[in-house]
């Protein structure tokens, strides 16, 4: 019983830090019925953006906007807001009660729980289902669309996250492996080689994970990251992320594992 409640809090750990990854691997942004809502997000007015999307409230405009706020907190130094989470949240399920369908609607929750659950106690995350409610929806996505690049991407990164914060057991539990990430990210590289979030995400969790076995496939993922060109603020601050990661590998392995563990 000791060795199951240990694997319970082990995965609930897990799930309260997928949301620092799963963040970032989000798709390109739902599209909003204005073009001036898409150049505010790409400069990186995130809240406004979203507010403006609101009050449209069609079902792309609430993807948009949840898109928009979780952006907000991944792009910040500081620990993510938990209202503008809250709110994410509320925007990507107001999508899906629109349009129950809409793949960006169910990637944004997907997302959006995930780092809702960094802010709660490890049972009350594992209680709450986040971890497994976030690989159905991603896994839905994949069914409509098997060349989602950015549902691949999230679970590329959530398989490699439950597995370094679920251990074995955690693993088991909820279907995890290294090896069905690696399969996910190769599908998504594939679809889209250029895209940095991918590579990035994909890169860090990794570092994350196996540092000292996996070196030469993380520095390959941030290879491809920093060769892309950045089309918005967000890829810019994945990009100089990856930048950061890089340089660190040329140094202490462990310190750039705990920097890669910590970084958003």
């Amino acid at each position: 019983m000791r060795e199951k409640a240990g694997a319970f809090k082990r995965v609930a750990v897990g799930l309260c830090a997928l949301a620092v990854a799963l963040s970032w691997v989000s798709p390109a942004f739902p599209h909003p019925t204005s073009p001036m809502l898409a150049e505010r997000y790409a400069r990186g007015d995130y809240l406004e953006a979203a507010a403006l999307a609101e009050q449209v409230a069609g079902a792309d405009d609430l993807a948009f906007a949840a898109r928009a706020l979780l952006a907000y907190c991944m792009t910040g130094s500081a620990e993510p807001d938990a209202r503008v989470v809250e709110r994410a949240v509320r925007d990507a399920e107001a999508a899906l009660r629109l349009d129950p369908e809409h793949e960006e609607g169910r990637l944004q929750l997907a997302i959006a729980l995930s780092l809702k659950s960094r802010a709660m106690d490890v049972m009350t995350a594992w209680s709450a289902g986040f971890a497994e409610k976030g690989k159905r929806l991603a896994e839905e996505v994949l069914k409509a669309d098997p060349r989602n690049v950015y549902a691949h991407g999230f679970l590329a990164v959530w398989n490699l996250e439950v597995v370094r914060r679920g251990g074995a057991v955690g693993a088991w539990m909820l279907g995890a492996s290294t090896g069905s990430g690696r399969s996910h990210y190769d599908k998504a590289r594939a679809l889209a080689p250029d895209d940095i979030g991918v590579h990035w995400q994909y890169a860090r969790a990794l570092a994350a994970l196996d540092l000292k076995g996996k070196t030469p496939d993380v520095r390959a993922a941030l290879d491809r990251a920093l060769a892309a060109a950045a089309s918005d603020h967000v890829e810019q601050v994945m990009q100089a992320r990856a930048q950061q990661l890089s340089e660190a590998l040329a140094g202490d392995g462990d310190a750039a594992q705990r920097m890669a563990q910590a970084m958003l």
